[in-house]
């Protein structure tokens, strides 16, 4: 017992300590500019680890973005290497130049994102079916815009402020 909270309140402290901010980016280039890049179609190949570092999933994901009314609308489609089929649709609004929010069907309340550089943090709280159960979890979210296209996103996903895993994926434009 004496171990498992000593866990607890180191993994609390350290997630505390997190400096990275988007304007740490705010230099940096290619400058993403979140519409642009993802209007029209989109490829992303990604995995969730375990906080153990253990590969649990692996998936592609087929996005589709169409810009109306000045908010973006992104058709992601899943699919994970067990044969498993997945879609979140997401409506992103800018609301200053740097700031936007996000809604999805799985996504409780608002995410919220600031872009600086080449760089997005998004943040918000999911549903996420595991099993024939759901459970609401924290995601910290960044995403890195490089050379060439290719958006290179990490996300730490967490529960009661413990994480539990993270998500890695990739980005191209065809």
């Amino acid at each position: 017992m004496k171990n498992l909270l000593t866990a607890i309140v180191m993994s609390l402290v350290l997630s505390g300590c997190n400096s990275m901010k988007p304007e740490n980016f705010q230099a940096n280039i290619p400058v993403l500019d979140l519409f642009s890049y993802f209007d029209g179609k989109t490829k992303a190949w990604g995995i969730f680890e375990d906080r153990f570092g253990n590969i649990r999933r692996q998936f592609e994901v087929d996005i589709v973005g169409k810009i109306e009314d000045g908010n973006l609308t992104l058709d992601e489609k899943f699919t994970y290497m067990d044969g498993e089929t997945d879609q979140r649709i997401w409506r992103i609004r800018q609301i200053n130049k740097n700031q936007y929010e996000g809604l999805a069907d799985d996504v409780v309340g608002v995410a919220r994102g600031v872009v600086s550089g080449n760089a997005l943090n998004w943040k918000y709280d999911l549903n996420l079916k595991v099993g024939g159960s759901t459970y609401v979890v924290h995601f910290d979210d960044w995403m890195f815009l490089q050379t060439g296209g290719v958006m290179i996103n990490r996300a730490k996903v967490s529960k009661w402020g413990l994480e539990i895993g993270q998500v890695t994926l990739f980005f191209t434009k065809p």
